[in-house]
């Protein structure tokens, strides 16, 4: 296997795969992404055995061939050569690669491709595509809320199933950890209807969207009851689902909250994040008091003292005292992209519901805490 190709386009392709390779592994294999040499393009392959990444890269191909090749190490020695380099790659199919660039010479041990696994997708039953944006906007206003509790793995993920609200077909995305849920939709396109409720895995959910970033077409959806597949851009994408029910979480958003109170997002955001300076590292509370046109932010703790800060807020109802874990209040304003937010209470002990003013396709929850 011979080819030529361009530092920067490899830099970029070998950054796309290498970053699903863990860092240790005890099967060796794993350690290692496979190089396919086409006909004018590469094939870079990695995969845990649970996400699989295929990413085509054009290259000058002298002889086809394929090989494998230490995934972070590659990366490392490609990531070093100097900007505007071309890269020769030259395998003798005996177990090295060697690679040269200018002055620069490497030669690593390679793994013979017959050990490397290869994850089949099996039959996807749906496909559909969605925007990249819509992806994006998807994932980044539910992942704060993923569980990184490992006993309850069923929360590891974002939940993408369709639904209705209003007798219009959505596609919903959920996430939570029991202390927090967020609740995202986007239109449902018609070839999706039909499709089972998923658990998509936190780590799938962080590479798809590194991957996404620059991405401005629609990316191709395919999936079953067990596995999912993103195409887009030269990339394939694959991965395992969670094998586990997602809770009824319909149920914890609550439907009696009498209360409403609307605040500028920013304003609030800004004075919570200064309030709870003082709040202690463990607890992180912050206490809302509400009156009439008024809301007091409150923070305390035995070793730093105290905090307030008052602010003109949109309110007519009864006086309420409410408390939050600060980073968990902070981590949903900053999902909020409008001017203000809307908050949706009952009283100390009940959930509250956070959401936009002018947005209905995003809804928060948020459990108190006691302060």
């Amino acid at each position: 296997m011979k080819f030529t190709i361009e530092r920067a386009a490899l830099l970029k392709s070998l950054g796309h795969v290498q970053s699903v390779v863990e860092r240790r592994n005890t099967i060796p294999i794993l350690s290692n992404v496979r190089i396919e040499a086409g006909e004018g393009h590469l094939s870079l392959n990695a995969t845990d055995m649970d996400l699989d990444i295929i990413d085509q890269v054009a290259a000058d191909v002298g002889q086809p061939g394929a090989t494998t090749a230490p995934a972070h190490t590659l990366y490392e020695i490609v990531r070093k050569l100097p900007e505007g380099s071309q890269v020769k790659f030259d395998s003798d199919g005996e177990g090295q690669l060697t690679i040269k660039s200018g002055r620069s010479r490497f030669t690593l041990t390679c793994l013979p491709t017959d050990d490397f696994p290869v994850m089949s997708g099996g039959e996807m039953g749906h496909t559909f595509a969605l925007p990249a944006a819509e992806i994006r906007g998807l994932i980044d206003r539910t992942r704060f809320a993923i569980s990184t509790e490992e006993t309850r793995y069923y929360l590891n993920g974002i939940y993408l199933h369709a639904a209705e609200r209003d007798g219009a077909k959505v596609l919903r995305a959920v996430a939570t950890d029991g202390h927090r849920l967020a609740s995202v939709e986007g239109p449902l396109p018609s070839t999706a209807e039909g499709m089972p409720g998923i658990i998509i895995p936190r780590k799938t959910v962080g590479e798809l969207r590194k991957l996404i970033e620059d991405t401005v077409d629609e990316v191709a959806v395919e999936l079953s009851e067990t596995k999912i597949r993103f195409t887009f851009d030269g990339v394939i994408l694959t991965s395992k689902l969670i094998d586990g029910t997602f809770p009824d979480y319909e149920r914890v958003i609550p439907a009696g909250n009498d209360k409403e109170m609307i605040v500028s997002c920013k304003t609030f955001a800004e004075a919570v994040d200064r309030v709870s300076a003082i709040s202690s590292e463990k607890s992180r509370a912050i206490k809302l008091a509400l009156s009439s046109g008024m809301l007091v932010l409150s923070a305390s703790s035995p070793e730093s003292g105290t905090a307030t800060e008052e602010l003109e807020v949109d309110y007519q109802g009864d006086n309420v005292e409410i408390g939050f874990n600060s980073r968990y209040l902070l981590d949903i304003t900053h999902q909020i992209e409008g001017d203000s937010a809307r908050f949706t209470l009952a009283d100390a002990a009940s959930p509250t519901i956070l959401s936009e003013t002018d947005d209905t396709s995003a809804l928060y929850v948020l459990m108190p805490m006691r302060v």
